[in-house]
């Protein structure tokens, strides 16, 4: 089995926060957030996808948060969706299928979904990565 060649994005004491990975075959952005993840560590994730000039157009994520503790608050998640509307100009598209698997990460997860509603932005929550994937292909 080929082991997957992901890019480290955000290190914190040579430890890897957010890795990604362009899958060909797929078609998907493979991410995937370990320990202790910040406002800024999102925001700036966020900024590398709307600066990627190679992604498709029509981008569907795979984001995997279950090693991960969102390590800001509810107050936050403005800015947050504010980073990702001003990504969204930059595609026709955004399918994000993310998987939580923690009580902190599931609430903020929730209320993000609720205030990202838009058009040009799908975004559903998984508990396992089986059914995120499955999700993602019907697209």
């Amino acid at each position: 089995m080929k082991r997957k060649n992901y890019k480290p994005f955000l290190k914190e004491n040579n430890y890897v926060l957010v890795q990604y990975n362009f899958n060909k075959t797929t078609n998907t952005l493979e991410t995937k957030f370990s320990e202790k993840v910040t406002l800024n560590e999102i925001i700036n994730y966020i900024q590398s996808t709307k600066n990627n000039k190679k992604n498709p157009r029509t981008l569907k994520i795979l984001t995997d948060t279950s090693t991960a503790i969102f390590n800001f608050s509810i107050e936050n998640l403005g800015r947050i969706v504010e980073e990702n509307n001003k990504s969204l100009e930059k595609y026709n598209c955004i399918i994000d299928a993310i998987i939580v698997d923690n009580p902190k990460n599931t609430v903020l997860t929730v209320l993000y979904k609720e205030l990202a509603k838009t058009p040009k932005y799908q975004f559903k929550i998984f508990a396992t990565k089986n059914a995120a994937k499955k999700w993602l292909n019907i697209f």
